[in-house]
């Protein structure tokens, strides 16, 4: 697809790490930064990048050079341990990944430093081969966790001065003493101490559909100058529950969803809170029916009848990756979706989506005699559009391998729209500090 081939908005460069099905990369290049080098271990994953415009490099290949502005962007995969960023010295503007979650995910073990998935060194290594003038890094919102947050404090040192390496033998414990101690002294090269800014982030409240708890870490390079505060004001939250609240209360969700049946309107009405909350100039939470009703220019989805679940491709609308999935259920710990609510966090899993992540109530009623009254709503399974729909991915981006793949690397991926909320912001302070040195 040409996500990853058009022109940049400016002449900015950018690598992505763990780069998975594409979210934040996108995001980066959405935001004028040409990327230079994608680097994912993942094969499906690798197969969902050459697919949408990455020139994947024979195994055991890699580039020499920093590709130029109509080259496509190279792939490697492979371990990131094996990559060699040496040649990008001084090129690049924003280095991005999200490292692998699961160490310290509650979904995941959860052992941190001691899982040896935990790939935050690999990303202090290309800090120190490349020197970025700007680190973007996304990963789970388990790192504020008590029993974390001394690790993930470590982490945050880490990245400011990421050219103190850690002593062979030395515990993190005893390299963070150290870390430190040498954030008293004044850096004797600008160019190598980073200033970072942490911030815990709600993709809702950017403008994705969903409910999703993340950690954003952005650094940038002391030498540079960069107004902090002003990158702090340019990744405000632009949308919020109460908004949402507001806007059902008063009647203008519901003009944008005519068709919605009455007995739907009323039953999510009779759960809001009964004090309208106050105006906070801010734009409503977009929901789970926002995004299957087309987001933007997105067209709508077309529902997906009962005799078309059955695994099949049946191109509804032109869409692809719109396929019914049969045997979705609903059960304790396994609790659905909401069209008028953010959809829940997209998960991972083992499987691809795991439980009630993958799950959706519709707005037609059925008869029950186990449920409630003898009635409840109708439920499927979300499918792989409509997900990727809830992730912001454009429908013209490729997944690739069986649906359990493609859902897992959904899972995994940033949200493309919260992605480019905090690379433009990136991009405008590197601006702003350039013109203020002219």
């Amino acid at each position: 697809m040409a996500e990853l081939q058009e022109g940049p908005k400016r002449d900015r460069t950018g690598v992505e790490l763990f780069a998975g099905a594409g979210g934040l990369a996108m995001a980066v290049h959405r935001a004028g930064f040409r990327p230079l080098l994608f680097n994912e271990f993942a094969k499906r994953a690798c197969e969902t990048l050459e697919a949408n415009g990455a020139k994947r490099l024979p195994d055991g290949q890699q580039p020499t050079r920093a590709p130029g502005p109509e080259e496509k962007v190279p792939l490697v995969a492979g371990d990131v341990q094996e990559l060699d960023m040496a040649y990008l010295a001084g090129k690049v503007d924003v280095l991005a990944g999200g490292p692998p979650c699961q160490p310290f995910s509650l979904g995941g073990v959860a052992k941190g430093d001691e899982d040896k998935r935990n790939m935050f060194p690999q990303l202090f290594r290309a800090v120190r081969q490349v020197q970025p003038k700007a680190v973007i890094c996304e990963n789970v919102r388990g790192l504020l966790r008590p029993s974390f947050r001394p690790y993930f404090e470590y982490i945050q040192r880490e990245l400011e001065l990421p050219f103190e390496e850690r002593a062979e033998g030395a515990d993190w414990q005893q390299h963070d003493a150290y870390l430190r101690e040498r954030l008293e002294v004044a850096p004797d090269d600008p160019k190598k101490r980073y200033d970072v800014v942490m911030m815990p982030v709600n993709a809702a409240d950017y403008g994705v559909p969903q409910i999703r708890n993340r950690v954003i870490l952005v650094a940038f390079r002391r030498d540079l100058g960069i107004d902090v505060e002003l990158f702090k004001r340019l990744v405000r939250p632009t949308h919020s529950e109460a908004a949402l609240i507001r806007s059902m209360k008063d009647g203008s969700y519901w003009d944008r969803h005519s068709t919605v049946p009455d007995h739907v309107q009323e039953w999510v009405t009779a759960r809001l809170p009964e004090a309208t909350p106050k105006d906070d100039g801010l734009l409503p939470w977009y929901t789970l029916r926002d995004a299957i009703a087309g987001i933007g220019e997105n067209k709508p989805l077309p529902d997906v009848p009962d005799e078309w679940l059955d695994r099949t491709e049946h191109f509804l609308g032109g869409f692809t990756e719109h396929i019914g999935w049969p045997g979705a259920r609903i059960y304790a710990g396994h609790t659905p979706n909401e069209l008028d609510r953010p959809a829940k966090t997209v998960k991972a899993g083992v499987h691809g989506v795991p439980g009630g992540e993958s799950v959706m109530l519709l707005d037609e009623l059925v008869k029950d005699k186990a449920a409630q009254g003898g009635i409840r709503y109708k439920h499927r399974y979300m499918t792989v559009r409509e997900t990727a729909r809830v992730m912001t991915f454009p429908d013209t981006w490729d997944l690739r391998g069986p649906r359990g793949e493609k859902m897992r690397q959904l899972g995994n991926a940033v949200p493309v729209v919260l992605g480019e909320v905090f690379a433009k912001a990136v991009a405008a302070v590197l601006d702003e500090a350039e013109e203020r040195q002219k």
